[in-house]
């Protein structure tokens, strides 16, 4: 009898044991991780699908920068599509992604798969694909680049609300909501949208393997269907997502049906969670209402 009591004792403690290393196991991943973090690959050849959604800024455009970077040195992943349903937005992080799509092209095939919308932005980070495809009905185009913000002189001066500046220069404060740009602003504003201009330009031309004097005319932000866009050479073919499936696993060499596999996104649902959601949010709110002068890349 003791011996038997003996041997439930030392199950119970084997048990609580490897129960203890497990639960702390998660833990450490649960510490190490932050949200988007992990990246499920599968087993054998597949291929990832990566979603770049809405407005292309920081906090849409870095997790998509990580991926592409992750997945490109993946040996499992044969080739990356890049699914794209966005009007665009910020030049630096658009051009950031579009560099590190083109980075990852070097060691696998990069296929551009477009959505609803892929204008501005949204068709600039497409050109760093070695191929790209879109529904007819897709919105895309909208080759140029906006410069915007706002002012309230008028509304200023109504409620007895002035601004007093010092600077250093006679630019150093352009932009100001305070007063109307002048003409030297307004100049020199527009040599700096046209020089990012010829950027994307030279992007869409180098991606598309067409000369500058080819894309100028269809540079004027114009935007066309998915359809118009392949008779204009903008893009390679016309189809969905699997039919970009299908042609990334071509291009990739991939033998039978081909493993789609999509980046893991680790869910958090405690209250602190949402509560810090929440502050994230309103955050975000003021800080583009307290930003200035904006570069995009954006489709209105």
């Amino acid at each position: 009898m003791a011996r038997k009591r003996d041997v439930i004792i030392a199950v119970i403690i084997a048990l609580f044991f490897f129960s203890a290393i497990g639960l702390f196991g998660l833990m450490f991943i649960g510490l190490m991780s932050q949200e988007g973090d992990i990246g499920f690959a599968g087993l054998g050849e597949s291929i990832g699908v990566i979603e770049m959604n809405g407005v292309i800024n920081e906090d849409s455009g870095r997790p998509v920068i990580k991926q592409i970077d992750k997945w490109a040195e993946n040996k499992s992943i044969k080739a990356i599509i890049i699914h794209i349903n966005s009007p665009g937005g910020g030049v630096a992080i658009s051009q950031e992604i579009y560099d590190a799509l083109k980075r990852a092209s070097e060691e696998k095939p990069i296929v551009a798969a477009m959505a609803s919308v892929a204008a501005s932005g949204g068709y600039y980070i497409a050109c760093a694909a070695d191929r790209i495809i879109a529904n007819p009905g897709t919105l895309t185009g909208s080759i140029g680049v906006i410069f915007e913000f706002h002012t309230a002189e008028g509304l200023m001066r109504k409620i007895g609300i002035g601004t007093e500046v010092v600077k250093s220069g006679e630019l150093k404060d352009v932009g100001t909501y305070a007063r109307p740009m002048t003409k030297k602003e307004e100049l020199m504003l527009k040599s700096v949208v046209m020089d990012t201009y010829e950027q994307f330009v030279q992007a869409v031309a180098e991606g598309r393997g067409m000369e500058p004097d080819e894309i100028y005319p269809l540079a004027d932000g114009s935007v066309f269907t998915g359809l118009q866009a392949y008779n204009l050479g903008l893009v390679d073919t016309l189809g969905g997502l699997n039919d970009a499936v299908k042609l990334a696993a071509d291009l990739a060499e991939v033998k039978g049906k081909p493993r789609v596999v999509r980046p893991y996104i680790k869910k958090r649902l405690s209250p602190f969670d949402l509560l810090g959601g929440l502050f994230k949010t309103v955050n975000q709110m003021v800080q583009q209402q307290q930003e200035g002068p904006r570069l995009l890349f954006l489709y209105r």
